[in-house]
């Protein structure tokens, strides 16, 4: 199993994994040109997915999902919840797989099982995927952690782990008093030192890979986040990657 990211953060999200004849392609937040593009980037045609996740309705996942599906002829799979949110928006797709947040499937050769998140969506989720022999956690887009959710990503052997914010940062920007409250509400996005106790608190006997992702460009830095994240691990920052808005990162192998 392999993964990539075609960016992440509040401009744009998108993940491809990758199993046997199998690739997904999770939230697209992009336009139809530039997820053609960036998926180029990684040697992907958008012919070759065999369908699109969402992981919840704001519009920098779902955003370019109804377009670039309909244009390539992507089953879509969602939440119920995410469904009804959408409002139509994917009346354009021939091919839609409404799920409950608690029921794996398996699409191909991945097993997919969506882990209900605590997000101000109407259905939210994340995902483990596996191939039978290892498992990739993704999660983002989250406000706080819960035991289920420690439950489904101990023994991850990779992780995609949201850091978007550095709470000083936030505190003086100049986002509304809202904004603020918002992103750091219990239904918002996890700090950097909320990622770090996550991690902390997971098997991660496994691990070969951990990427600080949907990193804010205005309340926080690369540095900031890498830092966070090895203290929990005990390891160079080097070691930790970053999920960059404009160019996400290159694939990576689980062995």
């Amino acid at each position: 199993m392999r993964f990539c990211c075609l960016g992440s953060g509040s401009e744009g999200n998108g993940l491809v994994v990758e199993s046997g004849s199998t690739r997904i392609l999770i939230d697209c937040g992009f336009t139809v040109g530039e997820t053609v593009l960036r998926l180029a980037r990684q040697g992907i045609a958008p012919e070759s997915l065999a369908a699109v996740l969402v992981t919840h309705e704001h519009g920098d996942h779902l955003g370019g999902v109804p377009r670039f599906a309909a244009r390539f002829g992507l089953p879509v799979w969602l939440t119920h919840g995410t469904l009804a949110a959408a409002n139509g928006r994917l009346r354009t797709v021939a091919s839609i797989n409404a799920f409950d947040g608690h029921d794996p499937f398996v699409i191909g050769d991945i097993a997919v099982a969506p882990i209900p998140v605590p997000h101000d969506a109407r259905e939210p989720v994340q995902f483990v995927f596996g191939d039978g022999a290892r498992r990739l956690g993704l999660l983002t887009d989250l406000g706080m952690s819960t035991p289920h959710v420690v439950e489904c990503l101990s023994g991850c052997d990779a992780l995609v782990l949201e850091c978007n914010h550095d709470p000083d940062l936030l505190a003086g920007s100049d986002y509304p008093a809202m904004l603020k409250a918002r992103i750091s509400g219990r239904h918002g996005h996890l700090a950097n030192a909320a990622a770090a106790d996550l991690l902390q608190s997971l098997d991660r006997s496994h691990l070969q890979h951990v990427i600080a992702a949907h990193l804010s460009r205005q309340n926080n830095r690369p540095e900031f986040a890498r830092a966070a994240l090895a203290g929990a691990l005990g390891c160079t920052p080097d070691w930790v990657g970053i999920a960059e808005q404009d160019t996400g990162f290159d694939w990576r192998d689980i062995n």
